[in-house]
């Protein structure tokens, strides 16, 4: 097995073997319609293969074979000084991939660029998206250049090399769906979409419309999605890609819900007293989760919400918060498997 690096990534290539070659070479005059012929040779490719009974391989997930995926926080000490430089929140250790991943799809990373500073980015995926958490800068995009500033989204498609440049000291939160392209051993190669800009005046005027809704405080999320027309069936940001931009209100809960998704979730603000809380199920009384582990909010830090966890969100203060979840949403809504449920259907189920 040779390792070999590829666009910044790591790939993994596997040499096939030729086990048992059969010496097949016959007489030309015996040669027969649909033979061996001479000086040709059969390869025995069963070394790899191997069989198990139904109940030992059935379910890998549930006993354990694949690596589960955790919850963990990434604070933004990670990036609050220092170079300029992308700081990618690996749990590639715990997933037991070769390559760099956040989530089995996705790699979530912060990227510090300091004034007059500029990092170039050209990842092997199908989709890229930046949150600019401060400051203020501009890209070059094949020849074209767009700015953004605190608040923005940016999308990017397959096969866009990009330069980030800060007019003063930036960071952004970029997401990509790298690691499913190295896991099926693939190369993005053709752009599905252009490159959009979410504008924070759009994105906020938005949240605040939906905020102000007389039915707001019966919503289960106060929320906006974004989304590319191109993707009028999935309505992501992307085809692979799902993003939201969300407000936590100040004394109120989110009541748990859960999905076969994974999001990396980005807070936006938010002061001490913030959390959220995750389990494998519900009370069917109280519709809460059952045991719950706790993640405390941090202004700039991520964590990782695995699937199929219940999870439930919580201000215990007085001010509103916001956070920005990314998902692979978008590959599951499109392979019907999201399955999305909450814990009020749940605990009203028979």
């Amino acid at each position: 097995m040779e390792q070999f690096p590829c666009d910044g990534s790591t790939r993994v290539r596997a040499e096939l073997e030729v086990h048992d070659i059969v010496d097949t070479s016959v007489n030309e005059t015996d040669a027969v319609p649909g033979t061996v012929g001479v000086g040709e040779a059969i390869e025995d490719w069963t070394g790899d293969a191997r069989f198990f009974e139904y109940s030992e391989a059935a379910d890998p997930i549930g006993d354990g074979v694949i690596s589960a995926i955790p919850a963990v926080s990434f604070p933004a000490a990670l990036y609050a000084g220092g170079p300029s430089r992308i700081v990618p929140l690996d749990l590639s250790e715990e997933l037991r991939t070769p390559y760099p991943a956040t989530s089995p799809a996705l790699l979530a990373s912060f990227v510090r660029i300091n004034a007059g500073d500029e990092l170039s980015l050209q990842p092997n995926a199908t989709s890229q998206l930046l949150y600019c958490i401060r400051g203020r800068g501009r890209s070059l995009v094949d020849g074209k250049v767009v700015r953004w500033k605190e608040g923005d989204f940016v999308t990017l498609p397959a096969t866009t090399a990009a330069t980030h440049v800060a007019e003063r000291e930036s960071a952004l939160y970029h997401v990509v769906d790298t690691p499913l392209l190295e896991y099926l051993g693939a190369v993005a190669s053709t752009p599905r979409f252009r490159p959009t800009t979410f504008t924070a005046e759009a994105t906020q005027a938005k949240l605040a419309e939906v905020a102000s809704a007389p039915d707001a405080d019966r919503r289960s999320r106060v929320s906006v999605l974004l989304n590319n027309r191109r993707f009028d069936q999935t309505l992501t940001a992307t085809h692979t890609l799902w993003a939201m931009f969300g407000v936590l209100p100040a004394g109120r809960t989110q009541l748990p819900h859960r999905h076969q998704s994974v999001a990396v979730d980005l807070i936006v603000d938010c002061l001490p007293g913030c959390y959220t809380l995750l389990g494998d199920r519900i009370d069917s009384g109280s519709a809460q989760i059952v045991d719950p582990i706790r993640v405390d909010w941090e202004p700039g830090g991520a964590f990782v919400t695995p699937p199929g966890k219940w999870h439930s969100h919580h201000n215990e203060t007085d001010r509103d918060a916001h956070l920005i979840p990314i998902q692979d949403a978008g590959i599951h809504t499109y392979l019907r498997t999201l399955d999305i449920r909450f814990s009020t259907e749940e605990s009203s189920s028979p």
